[in-house]
């Protein structure tokens, strides 16, 4: 059960002294270049006003686009094999939306679903999200479509709602309370103020959505809607939810080591066989796959979906595909 405070404006810069006092580093979005970004920040003047959504994700704090798994040192007829340890330094990930806390979820589903990925858990441990409810919107944006809201809780530790004069704040987890017990006196008695959010209204219906997906495999819809798709992969590598990666191995003859790399299923190269052979030969076969992967086979496999309707894959298209708006297509298809 959430614990709820009214945080005043000022008192923001109290709590971001006590979580650099306690050694975290914080990161937030920030306005550079015309973009929101998310950036290392001291002081909440650094924090961006105005935005809707960070271009980038969160997710690289607990998933890194590269990391090196092991590396080895090689000798005649010795193997000197080095495991590798995960950098994960605490870390406060401030300001992002209820959207994209929920993707976490999403992650530690996967990595997390048969054998516990030590690199993933490891910086889940030291990772405290702070989400800020939505006051805007844009066109991209249906998260409550996708079960989620702009209010939602679900994958914040602390969730601050702009109210006047500062925020409702409500304390979630055992990581929050420990954030609120850094500067006690930032977080004053809850006076009753009332959530208020900007309404996001329902794009389709995700239920009939993911049972209709049973019907549409062979479905000429992913042809049509795949015409623009120029497999670039933007929409993978800015989602909060998207696991797909490579292993890599770099070497010479004396050493070489093992990297996880980001991926995307939307590549031609992602499923292409060392024989030649392509099971998804086609960009509309990868695009059925985008949309089955997280629409059916997550909520089949994990119970959950792979989408929590952020729209930062909308916004990054270069060729402009609205994910909900073929998403609703698909769903009275």
């Amino acid at each position: 059960m959430a614990d709820t405070y009214f945080l005043p404006q000022a008192s923001l810069d109290t709590l971001f002294a006590a979580l650099a006092k306690d050694g975290r580093r914080i990161l937030a979005p920030t306005d550079r270049d015309g973009r929101s970004e998310l950036n290392p920040v001291t002081t909440v003047a650094e924090v961006a006003k105005d935005y809707v959504q960070t271009i980038l994700s969160g997710k690289e704090t607990v998933f890194p686009k590269v990391e090196r798994m092991l590396s080895y040192d090689l000798a005649p007829g010795k193997v000197d094999l080095k495991s590798s340890e995960p950098n994960a330094r605490p870390t406060v990930l401030f300001g992002v939306r209820p959207c994209e806390a929920a993707g976490f979820g999403a992650l530690d589903a996967v990595f997390n679903w048969d054998t516990r990925d030590s690199f993933f858990n490891a910086r889940m441990a030291q990772l405290a999200v702070i989400g800020v409810s939505c006051t805007r919107k844009d066109d991209a944006c249906f998260c409550t479509s996708v079960g989620g809201g702009p209010g939602a809780t679900r994958g914040s530790d602390i969730l601050l709602t702009p109210a006047e004069g500062g925020f409702l704040a409500e304390v979630l987890t055992d990581k929050g309370r420990a954030m609120a017990a850094l500067a006690p006196e930032a977080f004053r008695p809850d006076p009753g103020l009332a959530k208020k959010v900007v309404d996001v209204p329902a794009a389709f219906d995700q239920p009939a959505l993911t049972a209709r997906l049973k019907y549409l495999f062979e479905n000429g819809i992913w042809v049509e809607q795949s015409l623009r798709c120029v497999g670039c992969g933007a929409c993978a590598y800015v989602c909060p939810t998207c696991v797909c990666f490579d292993l890599v191995e770099e070497s010479d003859a004396k050493a070489g080591q093992r990297l996880r790399t980001w991926d995307s299923c939307g590549s031609h190269m992602f499923t292409l066989h060392a024989s030649g052979h392509n099971p998804r030969e086609t960009q509309a076969q990868r695009w059925r796959q985008r949309v089955y992967h997280k629409f059916s086979y997550y909520p089949e496999r994990y119970g959950m979906l792979g989408c929590v309707g952020c729209g930062k894959c909308t916004r990054a298209c270069p060729v402009d595909m609205n994910l909900q708006e073929h998403l609703a297509e698909a769903a009275q298809a």
